[in-house]
């Protein structure tokens, strides 16, 4: 038996290989799609272009104006000098954001009344916009408790006021490069698995090698096994690739245990390779097989809460994440990366993964065993 699977092994891992575009998939894809969603992909909004309209011209105004500058958030690119640059600047997406300051700023805050300050939002894209409209309004709340804090020849009256003071847990500089970089490990594993799988048995089938199989004395657990053990050992390389690109390049986190995330890693892959080969065994060329696999699989990334979050969803929608093992593996690994928690608090995943592979693995063997025969 051992002799029969040392055989199988290297003729799967010679097929793998001498494919070009296999190649590419398993050894290019990890890192490229890694530094892209480690770099390029992120929601952080940090140096947004930033035009001032300064009516006002006071001490207080500037003082406003460097609380932008120095934020980190804003960059100030230019200062308008009449309203009809403001619309200039927008259109032709010089900036995204604009303060206007009134000519009766300083004047009103030395009243004690409220002085108003007008924040333009490029709006174009909603989320970047939210965004900096929080900012905007943290900044200006900041900057008007401190004036009503000063003193200045008995005009202004001290205010006390609430001193809020937040804290971030477990991502405490909310990057989001620590919550998608993890998430990497998953949906890369989930794609070279299941093209590897999709494709073993079909591949068989499409070159017309899979009679001359069927009449050797190979059984058919070991022609499972066999092509599955390459996919298996990939993932595994793959994890720990990805985990090492994110601890030692990234700096994200790994708080949680190691061992418990390769044991979920294997409840995983039980998952993903049933899938493919019950994807191979229903297929009737390569071809098909692929656009199987992809058919599965972007419903399954964008159901996974990946992007997403899945309490946004729909009733009948967040139903279906239930059937998605990708959803349970990314709170696994979040939770292990960001979280350091362990099996008392992710049981629950680990239980529903292996329920899933272990309906997925034994669909696909069914099958198999009646296609072979």
């Amino acid at each position: 038996m051992l002799e029969r699977l040392k055989c199988m092994l290297i003729k799967e891992f010679i097929q793998v290989f001498r494919n070009p575009k296999m190649r590419a998939v398993v050894l290019v894809m990890p890192l490229v799609q890694t530094l892209v969603f480690g770099y390029a992909v992120t929601t952080d909004v940090n140096h947004v272009p930033t035009a001032v309209y300064d009516q006002s011209q006071t001490p207080d105004s500037r003082n406003l104006i460097d609380k932008f500058g120095h934020s980190g958030y804003f960059d100030i690119k230019t200062y308008l000098t009449n309203d009809q640059q403001i619309n200039e600047l927008l259109n032709y997406g010089k900036v995204a954001t604009i303060i206007r300051i009134p000519p009766d700023y300083s004047q009103k805050i030395a009243a004690g009344q409220k002085a108003p300050v007008q924040i333009i939002v490029d709006g174009t894209d909603s989320n970047t916009a939210g965004v900096v409209l929080s900012y905007s309004s943290r900044i200006v709340g900041d900057s008007a408790t401190l004036l009503l804090q000063q003193q200045s020849d008995g005009t202004r009256n001290v205010s006390v006021g609430i001193n809020l003071e937040t804290r971030a847990w477990f991502n405490e500089n909310l990057t989001s490069r620590n919550f998608y970089v993890p998430g990497v490990i998953a949906i890369l594993v989930m794609l070279v698995t299941l093209l590897l799988t999709s494709m073993a048995v079909v591949r068989e089938k499409e070159v017309g090698t899979m009679e001359q199989i069927i009449v050797t004395p190979i059984s058919s657990f070991e022609f499972i096994l066999g092509k599955t053990m390459p996919s298996i050992m990939i993932g595994f390389t793959n994890v720990a690739f990805i985990t090492l690109i994110g601890v030692l390049w990234f700096n994200i986190p790994v708080r949680g245990s190691l061992l418990l995330l390769f044991l979920a890693t294997t409840l995983f892959l039980m998952t993903t390779i049933g899938i493919g080969l019950f994807i191979s065994t229903v297929s009737k060329t390569q071809q098909q097989a692929m656009m199987s696999t992809f058919f599965f699989y972007f419903p399954a990334v964008l159901l996974s809460g990946f992007m997403f979050p899945i309490a946004n969803m729909p009733d009948i929608v967040q139903f279906f994440t239930y059937l998605n093992p990708l959803r349970y593996f990314l709170i696994i690994i979040r939770g292990i990366f960001l979280k350091g928690i362990g099996i008392t608090v992710l049981w629950p995943q680990l239980a529903a993964l292996l329920a899933l592979g272990s309906a997925v693995l034994f669909a696909a063997v069914r099958r198999f065993r009646k296609n072979l025969a």
